[in-house]
């Protein structure tokens, strides 16, 4: 029975193959770009776990989850007074939360400049 995996670089689904080594990459070229990004990792002496974001990409997912947070407060204050019923307050939450589907902060391999 195969188990399926993601891939090691951008979170895809990948069938595992029956036999053999598990496939750790849903294409050649991410195979190439995890290779450059660890190269790029040693270099600026960065640790397992750690790496670059475009500081772009992590303004607008901070600028997101705080608006889905203060979301979440409004509706939590606002069930607590009975002012709102729980299809309006479903609405306020979705409306915030609409903003982070298909939001992705991609893997970088290189360095600019």
């Amino acid at each position: 029975m195969t188990k399926p995996t993601v891939c090691v670089w951008c979170g895809e689904g990948i069938a595992a193959v029956a036999s053999g080594r598990p496939r750790r990459y849903c294409r050649r070229s991410h195979r190439q770009r995890a290779y450059e990004a660890r190269l790029v990792a040693e270099r600026l002496g960065l640790g397992r776990g750690e790496v670059l974001v475009e500081a772009a990409a992590l303004r607008t997912v901070r600028d997101r989850l705080r608006a889905v947070s203060a979301a979440v407060r409004t509706v939590e204050r606002d069930l607590r007074r009975d002012d709102t019923t729980y299809e309006e307050a479903f609405g306020h939450l979705y409306a915030a939360a609409v903003g982070l589907v298909g939001l992705r902060i991609e893997p970088r391999a290189w360095l600019d400049g």
